[in-house]
């Protein structure tokens, strides 16, 4: 087993610059970074690869007043990452003397014994104050920077490869990966802490407390399975400028990264045309899908018709992903909660399963006999054979010609016969159609150009 990876915690007052830093270090942009203040709610997780070593670098909420209604949660995530550190990097803003938090916050992160290196930052402005003048927190490792320049980055760096403890991990290539999708509010955190086991998100009654990618790993069934808490995406028009706009680019990277998705909607707001809108784009990524109906426990005086009589409604809004789980679950009850992993592990081999092409062309030439393709009077669509091509999702390239006369329901009708035959539940299905008659023209006219 390779040993447990030592880990980095950054700490400091909101706007000091630490999400830049995390930026800089990791050398991508996971962390959000605006000039907002506190615009890192979550703790960022991220990997820090040399030559010899790796270590884990976790990005803070930002030191502040507690004025807003989750503060002291976002306080005891700072406490708890410092507590769980290896080493610690106080990040503060040279353009500002150290007031009454940062000589607080200095004191507990050298009462944690850990090593700690306070990082002046942004000493590229003009404003920027001596350096010796933040001696006075009492931390010795003391190393100008501008995370906007990259200037200090390496230093850090360097000094903490020398005082963490040596450790290496390869990496699992066998992750499968699974994003939490949905507007704000729905019950993403509760559900992606009540999968993960700890409070790793923060969890507060107030929309759109998570905007950065929320990550945790965890084991289920012998199997690794990262979760990816995302913000909540609004609706286009209530989109905020900045940091709104920033969480719904990290949505759709989460789409992107994820393997499959388990699209959230809160029970008592159902069918939204941005839920729709949402399993359009996981589909259309090639992501397997789950439609997840949350906070069942709030649903008064339900009894076991209630569940029969609303399924029908909602898969009617999604007759498009007709292939997509529906499951209702409760967060505070755990109901269901356990199911979905069993579903994204089933779903997993649905996306990575091969069908031998004898198999394929039985089924194709089955479905042909059972509905012919129409066509033009004397001009019919021919099908060849087919083809698996690729995997994750499942890919299947059909040859033959006159495919230009292929109804859009046609395709959708070898789509339910392949689906009735070899299940492929939870992942959408590609098919490519390759006129070999169009193709042979395109060829001979790209060689009369050429001649």
């Amino acid at each position: 087993m390779p040993k447990k990876l030592p880990v980095v915690a950054i700490v400091g007052r909101a706007n000091a610059g630490k999400s830049s830093l995390f930026n800089r270090m990791i050398q991508e942009k996971r962390a959000i970074v605006a000039r907002e203040a506190g615009t890192t709610r979550d703790n960022v997780i991220g990997r820090v690869v040399l030559e010899d070593r790796q270590f884990l670098i976790v990005d803070t909420a930002g030191l502040k007043n507690p004025e807003d209604e989750f503060e002291a949660s976002i306080q005891d995530q700072i406490a708890d990452a410092v507590q769980n550190a290896d080493a610690v990097v106080f990040v503060i803003d040279s353009t500002e003397y150290p007031d009454q938090s940062d000589r607080d916050l200095a004191k507990k992160v050298l009462r944690s014994q850990k090593p700690v290196i306070l990082a002046v930052n942004k000493t590229d402005l003009k404003e920027s104050i001596s350096a010796d003048e933040f001696r006075r927190l009492g931390i010795k490792n003391v190393i100008p920077t501008s995370a906007e320049h990259n200037r200090g980055v390496s230093k850090i760096i360097d000094e903490l490869a020398k005082t963490l403890p040596h450790a290496n991990e390869q990496e699992d290539d066998d992750v499968l990966k699974v994003a939490l999708i949905g507007r704000p509010n729905v019950g993403k955190s509760n559900l992606f802490n009540t999968l993960a086991g700890k409070q790793q998100a923060i969890v507060a009654p107030i929309a759109g407390t998570t905007r950065d990618v929320n990550r945790v790993k965890i084991r289920y069934e012998n199997r690794t399975i990262e979760l990816l808490d995302t913000a909540g995406v609004r609706k286009p028009g209530k989109i905020e400028q900045g940091i709104e706009k920033f969480s719904v680019l990290r949505t759709m990277s989460a789409i992107e990264e994820a393997d499959i998705c388990l699209l959230l909607m809160d029970v008592n707001e159902l069918n939204t045309g941005l839920d729709q809108k949402l399993a359009g784009q996981i589909t259309d990524a090639g992501k397997g899908l789950v439609i997840v109906i949350s906070k069942w426990d709030a649903v008064e005086g339900k009894t076991a018709y209630t569940r029969d009589n609303l399924a029908p409604k909602i898969a009617a809004s999604f007759d498009f992903v007709p292939w997509a789980p529906l499951i209702f679950t409760s967060s505070v009850t755990g109901q269901n909660v356990a199911k979905i992993l069993d579903l994204v592990r089933q779903i997993d081999i649905e996306r990575h399963r091969k069908i031998k092409t004898r198999d394929l062309n039985d089924l194709l030439q089955k479905s042909i006999m059972r509905h012919p393709p129409a066509g033009l009077k004397n001009t019919h669509p021919k099908f060849r054979y087919i083809v698996q091509t690729d995997i994750a999702p499942p890919w299947f390239v059909i040859y033959g010609s006159h495919f230009k006369f292929i109804h859009w329901s046609y395709k959708r009708y070898l789509e339910r016969q392949f689906r009735d035959t070899f299940d492929f539940t939870g992942t959408p299905i590609k098919f490519s159609f390759r006129d070999e008659k169009q193709i042979k023209a395109n060829r001979e006219a790209a060689e009369r150009e050429a001649l």
